[in-house]
């Protein structure tokens, strides 16, 4: 893919104002044509989702929501729609080799393609929105530092034997404060633990880690949790970039903190059903 289409709002107040703008419903009504147009050129039946990011709970209907789901084209111009709106879920929508959508700001939407669908759609135009074109490529995923442990068999077996202590485990599906579950895991339910975890996740587990509250957490990211931590899924709150005091997080009731930091020491990507690690992770520390 060599061709990016970018598609904006006309309209500065909207382009200011999002979805709060007037018009935003005629930009909306025009951008959901114009991706059906663009996912009808390249024969796009389903388009894969990736590098999801997820910064406020989602809501009941994106249940299940992961990397690596494939969607069908009403649902992933929706996805762009909320994109574009300021909503999210924020990710990227592929069909590989031949489209790519994903948001950029101000309402904005980038489309990647090939240059031979880029000559069959050149004649797009509309009144609300402004269309440009460039020789640009999707941007290629670099990672400093990839995790490329596999979180099959033997390690959930590593995990069980751990779990005789105190062991917690976060999988991250998605980026983002939102973008995670915990679980504390015991030899009795690792196993189950482990079919729940989204196929593409990051899987980081720490052993009888340190959570007593403590100031110098503060300034880093940290996970708070409420006690005790009774086996499955945990409650948390995430404090990306830290907080200021810790009477921020005890007053919400959380009376445990594990900083970020130690999820690195021990961690896996969970495969695809078919065995296939797709999921393409930073070591934790350095997300």
């Amino acid at each position: 893919m060599s061709k990016e289409l970018i598609l904006s709002p006309r309209s500065k107040r909207v382009r200011e104002e999002l979805a709060d703008a007037a018009a935003w419903s005629a930009y909306a009504a025009e951008l959901r044509q114009v991706l059906g147009a663009v996912i009808e050129k390249c024969g796009a039946d389903l388009l894969e989702v990736n590098g999801l990011l997820v910064s406020q709970p989602l809501p009941e209907k994106y249940r299940g929501l992961r990397n690596g789901a494939e969607v069908r084209p009403p649902q992933a111009i929706s996805f762009a729609e909320g994109m574009a709106a300021g909503h999210g879920p924020y990710c990227q929508l592929t069909a590989p080799g031949r489209l790519q959508i994903e948001s950029g700001w101000d309402g904005a939407v980038h489309v990647y393609t090939t240059t031979a669908v880029a000559v069959e759609l050149a004649g797009l135009h509309g009144e609300g929105m402004t269309f440009r074109w460039r020789d640009a490529a999707p941007e290629p995923v670099e990672l400093s530092d990839p995790v490329e442990a596999i979180a099959d068999e033997r390690f959930w077996t590593r995990v069980a034997e751990a779990s005789e202590r105190l062991t917690v485990v976060c999988e991250r599906w998605a980026y983002g404060a939102h973008g995670c579950r915990w679980f504390r895991v015991t030899p009795e339910n690792t196993a189950d633990v482990a079919r729940l975890l989204r196929p593409r996740s990051l899987v980081s587990v720490a052993t009888e880690p340190e959570l007593r509250p403590r100031e110098e957490l503060l300034e880093a990211d940290f996970t708070a949790f409420m006690a005790p931590l009774l086996p499955g899924e945990l409650a948390y709150r995430a404090y990306p970039g830290g907080t200021d005091t810790l009477s921020e997080v005890t007053d919400e009731g959380f009376s445990l903190m594990l900083a970020d930091a130690v999820l690195g020491a021990w961690c896996a990507v969970v495969p695809d059903a078919d065995g296939v690690v797709r999921g393409q992770w930073d070591s934790p520390g350095e997300l």
